[in-house]
């Protein structure tokens, strides 16, 4: 066995956890159907999100991770529900009348609004695949319509047909009174209107495959329960889906964790084991709030693009997958500094702390080296003291910093500058407030103007910011970390800020007392 897997093997890195977990199952001997099975599933009813970014990722992180202690093969499957009927027009489609009219009828019987493909579902669907493939997902596609057609789903369904009993006891119980008198775990599509049909069963024949109801129009009408003809109610699918495929191992947020014995129960009856669920918490807004698509509150995978890079979204999603998190724009600076942090630490750490290093498993185990000499929020500080309106503003300060670095060179750095002039002029500029400093602060920063003008050493950060220090000090600051908000409050127009002596040497010197001069002379606030 190898050190790596050794290692692996008592990791307590999460994605690690599961892998063991799912390892288990084939502790006495390997899979029959040749592959550990990974599912992600998604309702095509509206466009790919931000969540289905992070379950496809924390699910490929997973399957990396069980590879790494394993050497069975191993298969991602994304499902499409894209059989299910539509329940409503969403909000943010061209051409709503005309979805109006087919209200209830499979997805990928539903024109497609954008005009582009032969059905909503199949639009929908490939927005998925793109969506995925921008982000070099490795996985398998599954159509639950073309599932159902094929015969993927046959065997499962004429079982279901025979313990229909069995899987209705299941369902009956965890229904209100009301609800039990018309469900059936079948949906028959109805062959006159073509729209899913929530109808009771008058029979169902074991023998012959078979469902008897009542169609829309009072018609008697019997089905064959496979060829695509019904589809399973969605808890009962989840269930079949699990048996059918031999999944071992699905990830869901935690409003699923109520459901999650009923679909292991319907996956038993029907001649299955039940996967490793996966369970993980929502994300949040700022202010609390479950962030929700109809809402849109809390922040879309466009938007995080817009201002940081994929790796910094994939940190975000790695962290403590199991606890609630606030997922706002504010976050995105942390993110990306804690990101590269990382990197940097990567380098020089032993094999169990590596494992244990979010980029391990972002990067799947070809970890790259960090470029940021200049941190992401040292960036965003010095768009907003040079009015930057490119990053090209930004280069200049960076390349007397740190005269080896280029755009080309430092390919993250140049990117970074980039996104920081962006979200400094969205997100930042916008709330800037300068207040004048009062006595004691105008007294002290004078001095630290002064300390500056006889500055005659390199502009190193770590003794800038002992002087600052020793400033801060000097006139009586206690605790020091009002020396330094005073500073933020008062030069940059915030009450946080970066390490001031990194800033000094970033910024340069001179800018610095120029700085500090329009501070204390009052043109900053104006």
């Amino acid at each position: 066995m190898s050190d790596l897997r050794s290692a692996a093997l008592c990791s307590k890195a999460w994605p690690f956890e599961e892998a063991r977990r799912i390892l288990k199952r084939y502790e006495k001997a390997p899979p029959e159907k040749g592959y550990v099975l990974f599912e992600t599933g998604y309702g095509p009813s509206g466009l790919p999100h931000i969540g289905t970014f992070g379950e496809v990722l924390r699910t490929t992180m997973v399957r990396r991770a069980f590879e790494t202690i394993s050497d069975i093969p191993t298969k991602l499957i994304c499902f499409s529900d894209d059989m299910d009927g539509l329940r409503k027009v969403p909000d943010n489609v061209p051409n709503p009348e005309m979805l109006r009219e087919h209200l209830q009828r499979p997805l990928t019987r539903v024109p497609d609004p954008f005009g582009k493909f032969e059905s909503f579902g199949h639009h929908n669907n490939a927005m998925l695949r793109r969506f995925l493939d921008t982000f070099g997902f490795e996985y398998d596609f599954y159509s639950a319509t073309e599932f159902y057609a094929s015969g993927g789903f046959d065997e499962t369904l004429l079982r279901a047909a025979e313990r229909y009993d069995d899987l209705m006891k299941v369902m009956l119980a965890s229904l209100r009174e009301e609800r039990r008198q018309t469900y059936s775990i079948f949906l028959p599509i109805s062959p006159a209107t073509g729209r899913v049909l929530y109808v009771p069963m008058k029979n169902v024949d074991a023998k012959e495959g078979t469902i008897t109801f009542d169609d829309e129009d009072g018609t008697e009408t019997t089905l064959p329960v496979t060829g695509g003809n019904v589809k399973l109610q969605w808890k009962p699918d989840f269930g079949a889906r699990w048996a059918a495929l031999g999944v071992d191992f699905e990830p869901y947020g935690k409003e699923h964790a109520p459901n999650t014995p009923i679909y292991s129960k319907i996956c038993r009856i029907l001649g299955g084991t039940p996967p490793e669920v996966f369970t993980y918490e929502l994300f949040l807004d700022e202010a609390g709030q479950k962030i929700s698509k109809s809402m849109g509150n809390g922040i879309s995978i466009d938007e995080w693009l817009t201002y940081a890079s994929t790796e910094s979204l994939s940190y975000f999603m790695y962290g403590k997958p199991k606890t609630a998190k606030r997922m706002h724009f504010d976050v995105i600076p942390k993110a990306v500094d804690e990101y590269h942090q990382q990197l940097r630490a990567y380098a020089d750490q032993d094999q169990a702390a590596r494992l244990n290093n979010p980029v391990f498993h972002i990067h799947e185990q070809n970890v790259p080296s960090s470029n940021m000499v200049v941190p992401f929020a040292m960036l965003l500080n010095l768009a907003s003291v040079s009015h930057a309106e490119d990053k090209g503003a930004l280069w200049g300060f960076i390349q007397r910093y740190a005269p080896e670095a280029s755009a080309k060179t430092h390919p993250d750095l140049d990117a970074a500058a980039g996104f920081a002039v962006r979200y400094y002029n969205d997100f930042v500029k916008p709330h800037k407030t300068f207040r004048a400093p009062d006595e004691r602060e105008h007294a002290a920063m004078e001095d630290l103007a002064d300390r500056l003008r006889a500055w005659d050493g390199p502009a190193d950060p770590e003794e800038l910011q002992s002087m600052v220090f020793a400033v801060g000090k000097a006139h009586g600051f206690e605790p020091l970390r009002d020396w330094f908000k005073a500073l933020y409050e008062v030069l940059l127009g915030a009450s946080q800020g970066p390490r001031f002596g990194g800033f000094i040497a970033l910024y340069g010197v001179e800018e610095s007392i120029a700085l500090i001069e329009h501070g204390l002379a009052g043109k900053l606030t104006s």
